[in-house]
């Protein structure tokens, strides 16, 4: 009895891909042992870190993001050959794990966010939650910028309130202080430097980084998608001749049929290359072995058989 194929095998196949990538909890351990290593490290040689100090594990800590985040204040810096050489060791180690937290988190942060966002614009529509679900789908890229564009304008207010009033800068130092800190500038001539202050920045210099980052991301990531659908207007509208007719026939018997039409269009938008093609049809000759033109169970188990 012959094994019916697979359905949703596209389906499985990208489950297959998210499993092998790190998830989020394990990113999320990686950086805590990580930072937990480096504080310990740190706690050991504070003495021989240069800077206004508050509180030695606190400030081990502060020094653990400010240089794996690389805002790099300078408000504590190495002062011998050994803490130069574990804070080189520690910054380069330490920016491959804060680059798969970037990512996670961000992706996390926004996916949480953007269908309240999504729900909040479109109180009113009709249709439900599966028309809701398709819109978000359709502007995936545009909602997850707005929705992180809204997160950085909160990260930076909320740093530069907190700046002015604890830190007592003036309003435009503080301001400075945060946008050379999310760009990860760090000038280092206004930091954080109170004990407060310092447990503020652990968390929010992560947060506000991460923010930044994924801001970039999306607006390319828009930017992209534009270009895109620009193409995709223009040769779905644009006039079929007869080269186009040539080259969309695979099999040389001078008529396109609507699969070598679907094709040579995805072909026209770059979804698909030539090489891609050329093995495809090279995989679907070897299992067509009765060379009938068509795929059946039976050409499955006698190619399976021949193999």
């Amino acid at each position: 009895m012959q094994t019916p194929p697979e359905k949703g095998s596209s389906v499985k196949a990208k489950e297959l891909f998210k499993e092998m990538r790190p998830s989020f909890r394990l990113v999320g351990f990686l950086l805590f042992i990580y930072l937990l290593v480096g504080v310990i490290i740190f706690y050991c040689v504070m003495d021989q870190i240069s800077g206004k100090q508050t509180n030695r594990v606190l400030d081990a800590l502060y020094f653990c993001i400010v240089t794996m985040t690389t805002v790099g204040y300078g408000d504590l810096v190495p002062d011998n050959d050994t803490t130069k050489l574990l804070a080189c060791a520690f910054v380069f180690m330490g920016m491959a794990i804060i680059a798969l937290f970037v990512s996670k988190s961000a992706d996390y942060l926004v996916e949480k966010q953007e269908v309240l966002f999504f729900k909040a614009l479109h109180m009113n529509m009709k249709g439900g939650e599966a028309k809701m679900l398709t819109a978000i789908e359709t502007n995936r890229a545009k909602y997850k910028f707005y929705t992180n564009a809204l997160l950085l304008v909160i990260a930076i207010v909320s740093g530069t309130v907190f700046l002015w009033k604890v830190e007592k800068l003036s309003l435009v130092d503080a301001f400075y202080c945060v946008c050379a800190t999310v760009t990860t500038l760090g000038y280092g001539d206004k930091s954080f430097s109170s004990k407060l202050g310092r447990v503020f920045a652990i968390f929010w210099i992560i947060t506000s980084t991460i923010i930044m980052a994924q801001f970039f991301m999306y607006l390319a990531e828009i930017y992209t998608e534009r270009r895109q659908k620009m193409l995709a207007k223009w040769v779905l509208t644009r006039r079929m001749t007869k080269m186009d007719l040539e080259a969309a026939d695979l099999d040389d018997d001078r008529q396109v049929g609507a699969a070598e039409f679907v094709v040579y269009k995805l072909k026209e938008l770059g979804k698909i290359s030539q090489e891609e093609i050329s093995s495809f049809l090279e995989e679907f000759d070897k299992l067509d072995v009765d060379h009938s033109g068509t795929l059946s169970p039976y050409d499955l188990t006698l190619a399976q058989s021949i193999q």
